[in-house]
């Protein structure tokens, strides 16, 4: 590494989040229990500063440091921005509850700030190194977050299994990548694509690699086949860390996924097109399909997400800009939908009872009509019903495999969507035509009330006018690809 040449600039965010997070770190020590708000709050503040950094800092190019393991473009540059909002309204929504389950500690700010850091490293890696980093960073940290219930022998449990298979994972994603290093003799995403272009790489150890990575990536998806710790996890853990889990490190895993399978190895995309048909095929249908029977929420939400993340892959499959663009609307609108969700059943949570069954629904419109109808936009949106954002985002998926002649695959795609309506329109006849369970009143924080509100009605506002979010999304793979 030349010294001298090192620009610092395209990862000036990341620096200011590392030095923040150690700030708070050690002013952590020093602060008691009860004003543990402290934290709470520069922690937020840390997550604005780090967002003003990364729009001031855009350039529509890509930029690279660290000897071109770091690159910052449009694409990584809108991800982020995204995930420290994401990351913020996580923590709003969950600061009354993880308070009550006295998981309200330095611990959870901290390593919730170490994930995010780990994010920006998938999302901005061109090098297999620094691509590893982040993920294991990120993975570290949620196995630490949902074990950090430690009197819970559920949350032990799931923090157990996602460490024990997330280990699994990593270890074929690496082994994918040295048989990758084998076939090019480099670990920079670009200079393989042009090893693999110019068809110097052995195409022998290329296919065998790229199983390993594909079985790697979808792992993290938690698509199937491998997608068994997602229901065990979204159960096992403390809401909170659910949502943690659920929201922000699906658009990570997104960008991380483009970056292998695009940037990387662009030049397979007819080898890892048919892989990723299984894998959306059967998200799709065993994720509706096993979230039917599902009466819990959480398990139930885990399974849509399988399901969701079959959808996501829809994007990929279509191999064109249109179709990472449609797929990169998909993660955001699928992020901001599974918030609302989330919150909602946060919001309905208090000390010594957990709202995470579909009769702990059952009469909420009696009980609170505005809270009600934020949980229908998310559940209809789920469900991908118009006017609400997730239809179009299903559209623009389905439209781009359309594009490039897969009519049977989108024939497939909508009918798993109605069979997903089913247990949406489930949770909403609890919520509206059911009687009421539990009378308890329902308290939830001013500022939870206010983000959960324009989370919700972002969601209708997105469905009705889409054209900005997917222009910028349009934009950014065209100004990105270019580097891809």
């Amino acid at each position: 590494m030349n010294w001298a040449d090192l620009n610092l600039m395209p990862a000036l965010p990341e620096m200011f989040l590392l030095g923040a997070l150690l700030v708070i770190l050690m002013l952590d020590l020093f602060i008691s229990d009860a004003k543990r708000v402290i934290t709470y709050g520069l922690s937020l503040v840390t997550l604005a500063v780090c967002a003003y950094l990364q729009i001031n800092t855009f350039e529509p190019f890509a930029s690279y440091t660290f000897s071109g393991m770091f690159i910052d473009d449009p694409l990584s540059d809108i991800v982020k921005v995204a995930m420290y909002g994401v990351t913020a309204t996580v923590l709003v929504y969950t600061r009354q509850y993880a308070t009550d389950r006295g998981l309200f500690k330095g611990e959870y700010f901290t390593l919730s700030l170490f994930a995010l850091l780990g994010m920006n490293f998938m999302v901005s890696a061109s090098n297999f190194v620094s691509l590893y980093l982040g993920l294991e960073l990120l993975s570290l940290s949620l196995y630490s977050l949902i074990a950090l219930q430690r009197d819970s022998a559920r949350a032990t449990e799931s923090a157990m299994k996602y460490f024990v298979l997330g280990a699994l994972a990593s270890g074929l994603l690496l082994y994918g990548m040295s048989m990758l290093y084998g076939a090019t003799g480099s670990l920079d995403l670009a200079l393989i694509a042009k090893s693999i272009a110019s068809g110097s790489a052995n195409q022998t150890l290329l296919v065998f690699g790229l199983v390993f990575i594909v079985a790697g990536l979808a792992f993290k998806l938690g698509a199937v086949p491998f997608h068994m710790w997602v229901p065990d996890v979204y159960h096992g853990a403390p809401t909170a860390l659910t949502l943690m889990i659920g929201a922000a490190p699906k658009l990570a895993a997104f960008v991380f996924v483009l970056r292998i399978l695009v940037q990387g190895l662009g030049a397979m995309v007819a080898d890892w097109q048919g892989m990723l048909v299984i894998i959306a095929v059967l998200s799709m249908a065993i994720g509706n399909i096993t979230a039917i029977a599902q009466t819990n929420l959480k398990r139930m939400l885990a399974y849509s997400t399988i399901s969701h993340m079959g959808f996501l892959l829809l994007g990929l499959i279509a191999g064109t800009p249109e179709g990472y663009s449609a797929a990169m609307f998909y993660a955001i609108v699928y992020v901001l939908t599974t918030l609302v969700g989330f919150g909602i059943l946060l919001g309905l949570s208090r000390a010594g009872f957990e709202c995470e069954t579909l009769d702990d629904l059952k009469g909420l419109n009696s009980r609170n009509s505005w809270y009600a109808l934020l949980m229908l936009l998310a559940l209809f949106s789920m469900a991908g019903i118009p006017p609400l954002a997730g239809f179009y985002a299903k559209f623009a998926v389905i439209q781009a495999i359309v594009n490039v002649n897969l009519v049977w695959l989108a024939v497939v795609a909508v009918m798993m969507s109605l069979i997903g309506a089913f247990y949406y329109l489930r949770a909403v006849k609890a919520m509206y035509f059911d009687d009421v369970q539990d009378n308890s009143p329902i308290s939830m924080a001013g500022d939870m009330k206010l983000v959960l509100s324009v989370n919700a009605v972002a969601l209708l506002v997105l469905g009705m006018m889409p054209e900005r979010l997917v222009a910028m999304c349009v934009q950014a793979m065209k100004l990105s690809l270019t580097t891809l």
